[in-house]
């Protein structure tokens, strides 16, 4: 079972739903604040974090990135290009835990992210 926490600034409840419908019984999903959720993740109270705000970077990620660091964070999606499957699997496969997007790419990105975490 993999442990999912959803930060970020937009569209929370919606990105965990999706999440749910797509790994079912083998994740655990949660809501929090940015602080909150990098916190789990950094305390191993979670596995991985994802968020989405207009960048991708900016609200996504801006709390991983201060307290986890450049090389466990990603964006995977920003408004001028999303990551093909290839690449988001390869940054998955590369140790990156955390993972920003924009909302309007949050379906796209988490039908390959998804499974990508939950085959780690």
């Amino acid at each position: 079972m993999k442990k999912i926490v959803v930060g970020g600034q937009l569209n929370k409840q919606a990105i965990e739903k999706l999440i749910k419908e797509l790994g079912g019984n083998n994740v655990e999903v949660s809501v929090k604040s940015d602080l909150e959720a990098v916190m789990a993740l950094k305390n191993n109270q979670a596995d991985y974090y994802v968020g989405a705000c207009e960048t991708g970077s900016g609200g996504a990620l801006a709390m991983a990135l201060a307290l986890l660091g450049r090389d466990k964070c990603v964006p995977l999606a920003s408004p001028s290009k999303v990551m093909s499957s290839e690449e988001i699997v390869a940054e998955v496969n590369s140790g990156k835990i955390a993972f920003g997007f924009t909302s309007p790419s949050s379906a796209n990105v988490l039908k390959v992210l998804v499974p990508a975490l939950l085959n780690k």
